[in-house]
């Protein structure tokens, strides 16, 4: 059985977890699948963009708790944590398009993506305390980065739940659609991405990613300069500069 399906289309990859019998939960041996999927999809030039959902009737339903139970410590919790940080420090664009409940580990799927679109029958779910374990993978940076401070305490501290509605309410999704019209959106969104030059939308991606480094006005100009320097000097932008200057000569 493959835990991971891949689809490509028009530039735009799309990742369905695989496991609906037990809700798409993340199992060692999907986390190798996702690795593997996403090493392939980078090194590929017919993609630009991926978006991450879950076979019906879940997102995700989190970590194994028989992989759970035999970890020992840092190392074999890496080997769960590995396919969502593998999602997390991928150099394309991501979407994930919540289809359904997204719970502790499987919330981490969700945080690990660029933009979150939710159906209107997502849940997002923590549920990290209420089973005894502190939340693990980033879990708190990532939803902190995203939500406000009270969000992550009334999610993680106090078992709260978000739907897609509220989710998309509070911040947490960027926005909440029906569910029929889910993948639909978010490969619509996720085609405009996949439609600019790689090389260009992987550089942005990655001076997004590292904002956190940036104090001051005068290094946010420093930390855009070279970049766009650099893309100034590439094929779409001369080519663009070429037809305006062709289009004036006209007039």
């Amino acid at each position: 059985m493959a835990y991971v399906l891949c689809d490509v289309v028009d530039r735009v990859a799309t990742i369905t977890l695989n496991d609906p019998k037990r809700r798409n939960t993340i199992s060692l041996a999907m986390n190798e699948e996702i690795v593997a999927c996403i090493d392939d999809l980078e090194s590929r030039d017919d993609v630009g963009a991926i978006v991450l959902t879950g076979t019906a009737p879940a997102f995700c339903a989190g970590a194994d708790l028989d992989d759970l139970r035999t970890c020992s410590g840092a190392d074999t919790l890496g080997q769960i944590y590995a396919g969502f940080l593998r999602i997390a420090h991928t150099t394309l664009p991501t979407i994930a398009a919540v289809n359904g409940a997204a719970v502790g580990a499987g919330m981490n799927m969700t945080l690990a993506c660029d933009v979150i679109i939710a159906a209107r029958s997502a849940k997002f779910d923590p549920r990290f305390l209420q089973i005894g374990i502190h939340p693990g993978g980033g879990h708190t940076w990532r939803l902190r980065r995203i939500a406000d401070h009270q969000t992550v305490m009334a999610l993680v501290l106090f078992g709260e739940q978000l739907d897609g509605e509220n989710a998309a309410r509070v911040g947490l999704a960027w926005r909440c659609v029906d569910d029929d019209a889910l993948l639909d959106e978010a490969t619509r969104m996720a085609a405009r991405a996949a439609a600019a030059p790689p090389a260009l939308v992987r550089r942005t991606k990655a001076t997004i990613m590292s904002l956190a480094e940036v104090t001051s006005s005068e290094a946010s100009v420093a930390h855009e300069l070279d970049p766009q320097v650099w893309s100034m000097q590439q094929p779409a932008f001369q080519e663009l500069l070429g037809k305006l200057q062709r289009n004036l000569g006209k007039g």
